[in-house]
């Protein structure tokens, strides 16, 4: 037996703890942004560092079809791409320094390789569930006699 442990929710997934790191990071940093940034850049940085785990959360819950699965992974790579984009913007603003940029691109950069790894892997985080309720198979036939069926 391995010594790795298997994730119970996607809370447990180092990948979406990474990503709620990420968020925290984007959050505190925008509080400095100028306030006439606040419905355009500040909303679009933070709203896209929040859906990267949003969409590892809906990616869990879609786990038992592996293509959909992939789908929302693929949609969780993509919103941390577009938050290295307003990364970048933040550093052409002159909001963030060199090296705060530097720093949370190679973050979103992590997070990018780890779910290049889910997808490569899916097979490993999809199918059946390990534990299925079923029912007893009911009785819909009742064994009549049928001589009292007909008279």
């Amino acid at each position: 037996m391995s010594g790795l442990n298997h994730a119970q929710s996607f809370r447990d997934l180092i990948v979406y703890q990474k990503s709620r790191q990420l968020q925290r990071d984007i959050f505190k940093l925008t509080k400095s942004f100028p306030k006439d940034e606040m419905f355009s850049l500040t909303d679009q940085i933070r709203r896209s560092s929040r859906s990267i785990g949003a969409n590892l959360a809906e990616a869990w819950a879609k786990r038992r079809y592996e293509k959909h699965f992939i789908n929302k992974l693929t949609d969780s790579d993509g919103e941390q791409m577009e938050t290295q984009h307003w990364i970048e913007t933040a550093l052409d603003c002159e909001y963030i320094d060199p090296k705060t940029n530097l720093q949370l691109l190679e973050k979103c950069r992590e997070i990018g390789r780890m779910l290049g790894g889910m997808m490569k892997k899916s097979e490993m985080f999809c199918g059946e569930p390990l534990h299925t309720i079923r029912e007893e198979t009911p009785e819909y036939l009742i064994k009549a006699d049928v001589e009292d069926t007909y008279n």
